[in-house]
């Protein structure tokens, strides 16, 4: 049997990442490679008690069918948190998702056609790449400089359908955004009238200082904002949200209900079941700050054993900046060193990151001398050793 396949399936790629973790799973093998929180910070029992909990007292509502928004108190509870002096939000602007990832993917099916520009971060997001990819727009590089993308490209050249960026701790450069920064590129956008994706996974996760005010509390009627219950709790709960711009404009009414019958052809829902086990564990005393500040405490060590690491073993040339939060650090190698040919000899040695190249979009080459190592999965010894096995493969 001969299966035609869509066009559009042309543009469908696996992921890097995916196809690299299948080599760590190799024996001995150390991976710096996935973006993948630890194991560790995941609070099992209390969420096993939220669990026991939901079946014994609400088993027949969370295994039936339900609203494509979302459970209400928990889009009741998001827009509470994220509600600050400058921002405002509203439960009706919230959309709960099957992971964040699923957000990038309903923005795009509802915003971008053939040929649309969409503006993108040099390097940036893999994940936002492969979602945005089958919707066949054309991604164009966000110029930037030492402090982040410039604001000026927004008015540049061709008016872009949609920017993206990810602002607190990014993935993959471990970058961030000042407030200064952020309110330019917010003026800019109101200016120039071009809608922001606010990517924000990893915004929990700061180490020394939390990160300024997002986007979209200083262009709310602009920015469509993604978080993510992921990075937070666990990410095998698949719980993440979509706040749509705020104001009662045709316009974000429009994109407000396009987004709610995409899901609904997507899904139906997200996962009752989940969305009620996360509820519950919001309200049954469970100390969310403190279970944020003890992951924090413990990545903050480990990104403080990387840091060593790579001081005391990489060759010299080899440069990167310390992350202020988030997961990873983003290296660059002399020039010369492609660390996608390099990548086999360093599994084989015992160690796995992410070459850079995989993180660039359009139709500038990607900067083949790059790499994504995340720190959060490996001890601090096992980092050291991690990165000198890499090291002796950059040599």
């Amino acid at each position: 049997m001969i299966f035609t396949l869509a066009r559009r399936t042309q543009r469908m790629n696996s992921s890097a990442i995916r196809e690299i973790l299948k080599l760590t799973e190799r024996p001995g093998v150390l991976s710096m490679a996935g973006g993948l929180p630890a194991p560790a910070s995941f609070p099992i029992e209390a969420l096993q008690r939220a669990c026991d909990q939901v079946l014994s007292t609400q088993g027949a509502a969370a295994l039936q069918y339900a609203a494509t928004e979302g459970l209400p108190p928990l889009r009741e509870w998001i827009a509470r948190r994220l509600s600050q002096s400058a921002w405002q939000v509203e439960a009706s602007q919230v959309l709960i998702t099957t992971g964040s990832q699923q957000g990038l993917d309903l923005v795009g099916k509802v915003m971008l056609d053939e040929g649309s520009p969409v503006l993108v971060e040099q390097p940036t997001y893999l994940g936002a790449l492969q979602a945005f990819a089958p919707y066949e727009p054309v991604f164009r590089p966000w110029a930037s400089d030492a402090e982040g993308p410039l604001p000026s490209a927004l008015s540049k050249a061709e008016p872009a359908r949609l920017a993206y960026l990810v602002p607190n701790f990014q993935n993959p450069s471990g970058h961030g955004i000042a407030d200064a920064r952020r309110r330019e590129i917010a003026q800019q956008t109101r200016r120039s009238n071009t809608p922001l994706l606010e990517d924000d996974p990893y915004g929990e996760l700061w180490f020394d200082a939390p990160p300024p005010p997002p986007l979209a509390a200083h262009a709310p009627e602009q920015v469509i904002y993604l978080g993510s219950f992921s990075k937070v709790l666990a990410p095998g709960l698949r719980v993440g949200y979509i706040v749509t711009p705020r104001g009662e404009h045709p316009g974000t009414l429009a994109l407000r209900a396009k987004l709610l019958q995409a899901k609904q052809a997507s899904d139906l829902h997200t996962p009752a079941l989940n969305q009620r086990i996360i509820m519950q564990l919001l309200d049954s005393g469970f100390d969310l700050e403190g279970h944020l500040e003890t992951v924090r405490v413990r990545y903050r060590a480990q990104r403080d054993a990387m840091a060593t690491a790579l001081a005391r073993h990489l060759p010299a040339g080899c440069t990167w900046q310390l992350p202020q939060g988030g997961m990873f650090f983003w290296v660059t190698c002399p020039d010369g060193i492609d660390t996608l040919q390099r990548l086999p000899s360093a599994v084989e040695a015992g160690a796995a990151y992410v070459p850079g190249v995989s993180f660039y979009a359009g139709s500038a080459p990607g900067q083949v001398n790059t790499m994504r190592l995340s720190f959060v999965t490996l001890s601090p010894s096992e980092i050291d050793e991690a990165v000198s096995r890499l090291a002796r493969c950059l040599v």
